[in-house]
Parts: structure tokens; C-alpha cells; sequence
């Protein structure tokens, strides 16, 4: 019996792969679908209370709801945060013999670059080189930095001009996905079960997802589209934490300062002193965590400092707290007038703890990929995704790759290649669970 289960796997495979060499084209290409997302300014924001946290992230998500009522979706809605739903039904004689499989991609954009008027550049048949940004030529995306370029060779480039972020991440994932339904939809022959789809708001401030319905969604396992360059699939992420660390002094009228005056900006400028330089992220790589200064007030009577910690490991994350511990009481006993105080919140944990008992999600990701020609590889996210969240809340969720690369930047690109291949593997992704069921 295993003979004959493992000759028909092997033919349902060669039929799969026969039909996909004959798909007929979507009605859209990924790589339009993506430059028309990205001309939309979804950038989130900080320290906000809604969700989402811009009104204009709505702008992407009503957009995306009417084009998915238009590809077949159903049950397609906009929740009051701004998630986007929908369930693509399966195509099977029984799709509850399938588990239900879950695509998201978010809809946001860094708050770190400008999102607003992209102007989408396309540099098309690359030939090696430099890529200058056209509308500023500091702007400059080299081999040297971006070794991915070497095996873009003949491919299509798209950029930014150098004046904004181009937002790959994520309406990469979102284009891809959406390709995907349109691909299905235009070719009933490809076999599946059922799909469920989100599109997310808020990801890059770390918001949006705990929000998410996880039981009106759906999913028995998801992946989120959200990661670099081809064949990159993530089981791994950062645990995080954030440190809010609070310098509290004393102000008046500086003319008549002396005895008085305590001037909280020194205790803080000694204290940010005294991070070593070889644990912060722009001295780190692979899998060596960090802390990283990244926001702050200064003032006299009040200043404050935000500190990300992360590290691959729950007792590196601790070790790293225990350090600006440290920090806080020897900037103390250098400075006894002013009160500092610190406030340490975990952000999430590395989702490899759950997922590795999930060996074949990874598994029918890496076959999803071979089967696009592509060489697959697993790489440890030094991030965070929504997937990670999740998985703590009982859905699991690796992430894939979308094609692009330095994200969060002026030098994001991606490229024709890197949408089609990506939107490939999610069709031979949803046909694997397919098969194996």
C-alpha cells in the first residue's frame, strides 16, 4: 500500500507540475498589482491609540475587499481595525479533508521613511552594477552591499526614485497573494482547499495583530508573506523586549539655577555612554543579538530613553536586560540628583519554540519553493512578524519570502522575477497541503 500512496503522490506531483507549465495568466500581473499598491500611502504610526493607527492604511484595505469580491472571495469583509478578511473557497470534492490554509500580508509601511508619492522606478533588464536612485543620486543600491543583485542578472528592478521607501514590505506579500487567487481562479484545474486570507494593519509598530479574529479567520496553520529575498523561509524570530528608561531632574529659571537646578539630559547622555558598542545592531549580524537606542525626549526636568533588546534566546534577552539594569545604577551613583527609573515590556517571543513542532509547514514551504526552481533556505528573521504573535496564540505561522530586499529604506527594491517566483510558490503551496491530504 505505501508503494502504490507513494506512486500516486509521485504522479499527482508530475500532473501538477505539467499543469503549471500551461497555466493560463492572471488577469493582472503581480508585478502591476504591485506597482498600483504601492502609489498608496499606508505609512502607520507611533504612539498611537487606534487602530489602525492612520486612517489612510483604510484607503488599501476597502481596495483590497472590492478586488477580492471581484476574484471569487467569499465572506470578504473590513473589521472595525481596519483586518481585512476573506476565504477563497476550496476546489475539491471534499475540502474539509484539507486543512484550512491561511495567507496574510500587512498593509502598512515603516514609519521610518516617508511612504507618500512613491514614484515606482523600473530598471528594466539589469546588467550588473550600481543602481542610482534618480531623483537622489546619494541614493546608490551596489552588488558590493546587495550581494542578491549578482543572480538578478536580465531581471527587472523596481525602486523607489530615492526620495521615499518603495513599500515592498508588504504590499509585495499583498500583490503575491492576491496574483495567487487570480491565478487559481483562472485556472480551476490547479487543486486545493480552502484559503484564508488577511491583510493586515499596524505590523511595523507592532499593533495591528492583536486585534486579529483568530477564530473568525479560520486557518488551522498560516504563513505570513512577508520576508526577503527568493527562497528565504523563516521559522525564527527575535524574542523582544522594549526598555523605557526614565531620568527624572529638577528645572528653574536658569538665571537663578545654582543649588537648584538639576539637569536630567546629563544623566541621560552618561548613561547612553556606557552601551558597548559591540552589542549594538549596526555592529551586529546572523545570530548575535542587541540593544539599540532608538528613541528619546531630552529635557531638563524630564528626559527618557526607549531601548529595543533582542536576542534569538530567552537567556540572552534576560542577560540584556540585567546589563541596563546595571546601566541605570551606575549612571545613578554618578548622578544621586536625579531619580531614574526603568520600565522593561516584552514584545514577543521567537516563534521557533512553537513552530518546530510543526516540521511540516516548513517542509511543504521548501517543496512549494523547489517546485518554482528555486533553492530554499532557512534564515532566522532579526525582526519581528505578525506570525509571531500568533503562533503564541495557536496559530502557526512561519513567514515566506516576497522577493524584496532592504526594507524600512531608500534602497528597498524588488524585482519582476521576485513577484512572479513568489506568487508561483504560494500556488504550489496551497496545491502541496493539497495533495499531502
Amino acid at each position: 500500500m505505501r508503494s502504490i500512496a507513494a506512486t500516486a503522490l509521485c504522479l499527482l506531483i508530475v500532473i501538477s507540475a505539467g499543469a503549471q507549465a500551461q497555466l493560463k495568466a492572471p488577469t493582472e500581473s503581480a508585478m502591476d498589482r504591485f506597482l498600483r499598491y504601492v502609489k498608496i500611502d499606508t505609512q502607520s504610526a507611533e504612539d498611537q491609540t487606534t487602530t489602525p493607527s492612520t486612517r489612510k492604511q483604510l484607503n488599501l484595505a476597502n481596495l483590497l475587499a472590492r478586488e477580492l469580491t471581484a476574484l471569487g472571495a467569499q465572506n470578504v469583509r473590513v473589521s472595525e481595525f481596519g483586518i481585512v478578511y476573506a476565504m477563497v473557497p476550496g476546489n475539491l470534492p471534499d475540502n474539509a479533508k484539507v486543512p484550512v490554509v491561511g495567507l496574510i500580508a500587512h498593509m502598512d509601511t515603516s514609519p521610518a521613511v516617508s511612504g507618500e508619492n512613491v514614484n515606482a522606478i523600473i530598471h528594466k533588464n539589469y546588467q550588473g552594477g550600481n543602481i542610482v536612485l534618480p531623483n537622489d543620486k546619494t541614493q546608490v543600491i551596489t552588488p558590493d552591499k546587495n550581494p542578491e543583485l549578482k543572480q538578478m542578472i536580465g531581471d527587472d528592478i523596481i525602486t523607489a526614485d530615492g526620495t521615499t521607501l518603495l513599500g515592498s514590505d508588504d504590499k509585495a506579500g499583498i500583490a503575491e497573494i492576491m496574483t495567487m487567487i487570480d491565478t487559481l481562479r483562472q485556472n480551476p484545474q490547479l487543486k486545493h482547499g480552502n484559503i484564508a486570507i488577511a491583510f493586515t494593519p499596524d505590523e511595523e509598530i507592532g499593533g495591528g495583530i492583536e486585534k486579529f479574529d483568530i477564530e473568525a479567520f479560520g486557518a488551522k496553520v498560516a504563513y505570513t508573506v512577508d520576508g526577503g529575498e527568493l527562497g528565504e523561509i523563516s521559522d525564527e524570530t527575535w524574542s523582544a523586549r522594549t526598555a523605557t528608561v526614565t531620568f527624572q531632574g529638577k528645572s528653574t529659571h536658569p538665571g537663578s539655577a545654582k543649588g537648584i537646578m538639576v539637569n536630567a539630559m546629563y544623566a541621560l547622555g552618561d548613561y547612553v555612554s556606557r552601551f558597548p558598542k559591540d552589542m549594538l545592531p549596526e555592529t551586529t549580524e546572523k545570530r548575535v543579538g542587541f540593544v539599540h537606542p532608538y528613541a528619546g525626549v531630552i529635557d531638563v526636568e524630564k528626559s527618557d530613553l526607549k531601548v529595543l533588546l533582542r536576542d534569538f534566546d530567552e537567556s540572552g534577552l534576560a542577560a540584556k536586560e540585567k546589563m541596563l539594569r546595571d546601566m541605570v545604577t551606575q549612571t545613578a551613583a554618578k548622578f544621586p540628583e536625579v531619580k531614574i527609573t526603568i520600565d522593561v515590556k516584552e514584545n514577543y517571543k521567537n516563534m521557533k519554540e512553537v513552530l518546530k513542532n510543526h516540521p511540516e509547514l516548513i517542509n511543504n514551504a521548501m517543496e512549494a519553493a523547489r517546485r518554482s526552481g528555486l533553492k530554499p533556505f532557512m534564515k532566522p528573521i532579526r525582526g519581528g512578524t505578525d506570525g509571531a504573535r500568533l503562533t503564541f496564540r495557536g496559530l502557526p505561522t512561519p513567514n515566506l519570502f516576497t522577493g524584496g530586499s532592504n526594507f524600512h529604506g531608500k534602497l528597498e527594491f524588488n524585482s519582476k522575477r521576485g513577484l512572479e517566483k513568489s506568487t508561483e510558490t504560494l500556488v504550489n503551496l496551497v496545491q502541496i497541503f493539497a495533495e499531502k491530504s
